[in-house]
């Protein structure tokens, strides 16, 4: 994709919410993070089994409420969740009841009981939006099925004949539905009715108190005046209210400043895919994944790539980009390179000391593996025994300091040394600059750190005290990185 430089997007651009800039993201799988116990007879797989499209784990909301403080021993202050509202699927994307949150997860009374708790450990809530589609549980295309052209709610689908089949794969389906998937009909947000009905679920739930939305396949919703509104009727309860969309492409048309404040960064995602884990990766596990095929890149060629998509939208969009190495919809980092934890490693160091909002998917931080849906979609092991703890320390050091020194969360960044399998940069700020230097190799390498400002720093990685002159080359261990950060 050819890069836009700033001046090139649409201006002025509304100020996109601050504490995003600040923010470390935690995404977490409802069902699959931790039972608290209190949701009872229901029948669960063993926690900790296999994932399976059609069985439930039994994750519920009062029990993230319970390991909040584990969250925020992460240096986490901001939670996306996968979809909560009351649905027939494990992964909640086919809605029930937008106004309700599911009874497994605990119901309404859960997310108050979390909500509160998160807030008042300074920790932000986002919910994921799923408006494109509902699902045949869902009232109104019910009402549609049992009623037939006859329904009130006829106007809020796309029927195209009858009878339509929700259920009889041999039959034509006779309703659009998301990607021919028949368990999803696609609303019709040309209905007045299903704009104001959808606009005010997403009201709803600000004034309960959540802090934004994550919209699921927003783009399928082809229509900017809806986004539009939709962003004023948000904003307009909340103003730092955070907007989020699920783009995987070019997102310039939702960027404008009028729709929403970033998206999911999957252009952040495949660069490091392809420079950390050039050595490891396994193609056949990206190809069945929702990252696709990835090609293994050099320094340089990583340097290029992201210095682009440093650029690619205007700079207040870019430093509250969501920045993330996998999620629910993609293998785990881990597994997509082979399980090489290095690469973790060096991916997270990079993804913790770049411009956006890094986003940690929920187990990553102790080394949980998994392949493609379902299996990224594990069950958190809550026996240590089976953590990675120098991973876990590593990202606690990390977002330790990118909470502490302000070049990391919002000075600019500058490339200053690709070559090889070394690269060095810098996040400029007026309060002090930091600089970092990443050795992808198997070997020590001597990376030249350049145009930096002379003085004392401190690498966040071991503790060392490093001066820095003008021009100070520095060896930087085999598959490792220094991160220099103003003593």
């Amino acid at each position: 994709m050819e890069a836009r430089s700033p001046d090139q997007t649409l201006a002025p651009h509304p100020v996109t919410p601050d504490w995003v800039t600040d923010a470390v993201f935690y995404q977490i799988f409802p069902d699959r993070f931790a039972r608290s116990g209190r949701v009872e007879g229901l029948n669960l797989q063993p926690w900790g089994s296999a994932p399976h499209f059609q069985k439930y784990m039994g994750g519920d909301l009062w029990g993230v409420a319970d390991k909040l403080d584990y969250i925020a021993s992460l240096g986490v202050n901001a939670i996306y969740f996968c979809p909560v509202f009351q649905s027939a699927a494990n992964h909640r994307y086919h809605t029930h009841d937008y106004y309700q949150v599911d009874p497994m997860l605990g119901g309404n009374a859960a997310l108050r009981h979390l909500i509160d708790e998160a807030h008042a450990r300074g920790i932000r809530v986002v919910l994921d939006g799923v408006f494109n589609h509902a699902s045949r549980g869902f009232f109104q295309f019910n009402d549609l099925l049992e009623q037939g052209e006859g329904s009130a709610y006829r106007d809020w689908f796309h029927p195209s004949a009858w009878p339509l089949n929700a259920y009889d794969e041999s039959k034509p389906a006779n309703y659009a539905a998301w990607w021919g998937n028949r368990a999803l009909p696609k609303f019709n947000t040309d209905t007045p009715a299903v704009r104001e009905f959808l606009w005010d679920v997403a009201e709803h739930w600000i004034r309960f108190g959540i802090d934004g939305w994550r919209l699921d396949v927003p783009n399928e919703i082809d229509d900017d005046a809806f986004w539009q509104e939709f962003r004023r009727r948000v904003k307009a309860i909340n103003p730092d209210a955070y907007i989020v969309g699920e783009i995987w492409g070019d997102a310039h048309r939702w960027l404008a400043g009028d729709q929403f404040d970033a998206v999911m960064n999957y252009h952040f995602t495949r660069p490091c895919l392809a420079f950390f884990g050039a050595r490891t990766l396994d193609h056949p596990m990206n190809e069945r994944s929702g990252t696709g095929r990835v090609e293994p890149m050099d320094a340089a060629a990583f340097a290029a790539r992201m210095t682009e998509v440093t650029q690619m939208y205007h700079p207040d969009v870019v430093r509250v980009q969501l920045n993330l190495l996998d999620s629910h919809d993609t293998a785990r980092f881990l597994t997509a390179v082979g399980g090489d934890a290095s690469a973790f490693g060096l991916a997270t160091v990079f993804q913790m000391t770049y411009v956006g909002a890094p986003c940690i998917y929920y187990g990553d931080e102790i080394g949980l593996p998994g392949g493609p849906d379902p299996d990224c979609r594990r069950a958190f092991p809550w026996d240590e025994r089976e953590w990675n703890l120098d991973t876990l320390a590593l990202i606690r050091r990390l977002t330790a300091a990118r909470h502490a020194t302000p070049a990391l969360g919002r000075g600019t960044f500058e490339v200053t040394h690709a070559q090889g399998e070394g690269l060095v940069y810098a996040r400029r700020h007026e309060r002090g600059d930091a600089y970092v230097g990443l050795n992808a190799g198997l070997k020590t390498a001597h990376l030249p750190f350049t145009s930096v400002r002379p003085g004392a720093y401190r690498d966040v990685l071991t503790g060392r005290e490093v001066h820095l002159t003008g021009d100070t080359p520095l060896g930087v261990p085999a598959r490792g990185a220094l991160v220099l950060v103003p003593v």
